[in-house]
């Protein structure tokens, strides 16, 4: 039977993950340490967001909780300490920052943390985090009319990989001579090993212990998959091979690797690495 073989958690957007043995499922994402992923995001000076996809270096500046505060650091710098308790009433700066086409409100971690980042970045920038008043919901076309609320990821909670998927990608690489990948090129919240390949673009639903989570559109690929996601330098873009056989014709053409998910139940469940995992299929015609 399949098992959840990695979850992946992501504090700040398009930095460095965390891999975790056990996290909580809640239908606004992955949490632990009552850290949502994606809870914090870097933008620039205009409140737009930035990503690896413009800013590469992103992918070194790693994050850890250590006890009430949330740790960053970066290659040639000391550590940033971002204190995890909201911030009183009197003393919170609120800026409207926008996602993709959603503007929402977000707290400004001050001008410490703004400093550091754009000396980390080489970029004039700031870090926010989300305003717990902010709504951000995923596009209800693929949801079906169901509201999944999400934080800071691109517009949905989860995104399924099976180790299989990547095993078949790794092996079209080394037969053209390039070099195999590692998963965390994908940037994937849960990792499922024992199915088969691109099972998850068929997946129903995905049943983790009591959890049910509900794929709902394939992940379309950008340039990122071609950054390294420990040095920040941009490489082969495996993209040239992925377009030979992941277009995906229900996003115009569009290469897709993973499928974005929703939480089908809407407490949240504890899983952990190891735990088998229920996949229900339901093939397109």
């Amino acid at each position: 039977m399949p098992i959840l073989s990695q979850l992946v958690f992501y504090p700040i957007k398009s930095c460095a993950g965390i891999d975790l043995r056990e996290a909580t499922l809640t239908p606004a994402g992955l949490m632990t340490q009552q850290i949502y992923d994606r809870e914090w995001m870097v933008v620039d000076l205009n409140g737009n967001f930035l990503t690896q996809r413009e800013f590469p270096k992103m992918a070194t500046v790693r994050p850890r909780r250590r006890l009430d505060t949330l740790e960053l650091r970066a290659p040639g710098m000391l550590a940033l300490h971002i204190p995890l308790d909201l911030p009183a009433p009197e003393d919170e700066k609120i800026l409207q920052v926008r996602v993709w086409n959603d503007s929402v409100p977000a707290y400004d971690c001050d001008e410490v943390a703004a400093t550091w980042i754009s000396n980390a970045l080489g970029t004039p920038c700031r870090l926010v985090r989300f305003h717990p008043s902010a709504r951000r919901l995923a596009n209800p076309k693929w949801t079906g009319g169901v509201e999944a609320p999400t934080l800071f990821s691109d517009g949905y909670p989860f995104l399924i990989i099976s180790a299989e998927s990547l095993d078949d990608l790794n092996q079209k690489l080394v037969a053209q001579q390039k070099t195999a990948l590692p998963m965390d090129r994908f940037r994937p919240n849960l990792v499922i090993r024992g199915g088969g390949a691109y099972e998850e673009d068929f997946a129903a639903s995905v049943g983790i212990g009591a959890a049910v989570l509900r794929p709902v559109k394939p992940c379309a690929r950008c340039p990122i998959p071609a950054i390294d996601q420990q040095s920040g330098e941009t490489g082969p873009d495996p993209l040239d091979i992925l377009r030979t056989y992941r277009a995906d014709d229900r996003l115009g053409g569009k290469i897709t690797f993973g499928m974005n998910a929703i939480l089908a139940t809407q407490e949240d469940v504890v899983v952990r690495v190891g735990q088998e995992v229920d996949v229900e299929l339901a093939f397109r015609e």
